[in-house]
């Protein structure tokens, strides 16, 4: 028997498995919307590809050839909208600003976020046309400006200045946008990283250890959250109709309370104790 009414559409980039993206594409998928799931392989979420109203699609966040071909997929799908648009790719970065290449910094910009602001763009007019919602995950990294994350980090706060700016835009024409500020979650995301390696000669070798453990999520790894706790949180609160910034993920509270009413000095300590900076200069 046919649907009653057309079921809701969402688009989520960088739902390979084994990451947020793919706990968010299945979730929204339990909670009875079509899914469009991209990645830069396709391949990469063989995993989701059997499942009925779940549509896999090729999309390069830094490839605007791959994006159109994407925006034109969704388009011929829904007759022109698309109620949700999650802009989920990213990819993280850990190292001392002066010992990372100039050319892998816009990299990650590129990625994290022109990448948004890439796809939002081009899949702006089936937003505004559904009245829907556009999802930005930012990160607690772009508040909590710890050490070793000088390019992830502004990337992210960049992310989230351009999230909320777009919703006080995006208001008048019944969009709104919903800012995640994602903390800790147990994702692949540190595997698709080469090991954080400080060259011999930097100033900041002492700190090898420190950066290591931050590198690779070690660190992390007693306050994390699943993918899945994650992906069910950030998917009630869109679909509960929540606009502006969500604070989800391992130690999100915490980060919302420290950012928001702590003094910069207290941050400074508490951001850099454990992150190998007394060990630097001697």
């Amino acid at each position: 028997m046919p649907d009653s009414k057309p079921r809701k559409t969402v688009l989520i980039t960088g739902c390979s498995a084994g990451g947020a993206g793919s706990a968010l594409a299945e979730t929204f998928h339990s909670r009875g919307l079509h899914v469009f799931a991209t990645a830069r392989s396709v391949s990469k979420m063989a995993h989701l590809e059997k499942k009925e109203h779940m549509t896999l699609l090729q999309l390069d966040v830094e490839d605007s050839n791959s994006i159109a071909a994407a925006v034109e997929a969704v388009r011929e799908h829904t007759g022109g909208r698309l109620d949700y648009l999650v802009n989920n790719a990213g990819m993280s970065w850990v190292r001392p600003a002066l010992d990372t290449d100039l050319a892998q910094a816009r990299k990650i910009f590129e990625v994290n976020y022109w990448g948004v602001v890439n796809v939002t763009h081009a899949f702006a007019p089936l937003v505004i046309q559904a009245k829907g919602t556009i999802v930005n995950v930012s990160s607690l990294a772009g508040v909590m400006l710890a050490p070793w994350l000088a390019f992830y980090g502004s990337s992210k706060a960049a992310v989230k200045a351009y999230s909320e700016i777009l919703r006080l835009e995006m208001a008048p024409l019944g969009v709104k946008v919903v800012t995640v500020m994602s903390g800790v979650v147990r994702t692949n995301v540190f595997a698709n990283n080469p090991e954080p390696e400080i060259p011999e000669d930097s100033l900041w070798k002492p700190a090898q250890k420190e950066v290591t453990d931050n590198g690779t999520g070690t660190a992390q790894k007693s306050f994390s959250v699943s993918p899945e706790e994650f992906a069910k949180s950030v998917v009630d609160s869109v679909l509960g109709g929540s606009n502006g910034q969500i604070w989800k993920g391992g130690m999100a509270a915490v980060g919302w309370a420290v950012s928001s009413f702590f003094p910069g000095w207290v941050l400074d300590r508490v951001f850099s104790a454990g992150m190998g900076l007394d060990k630097v200069g001697k």
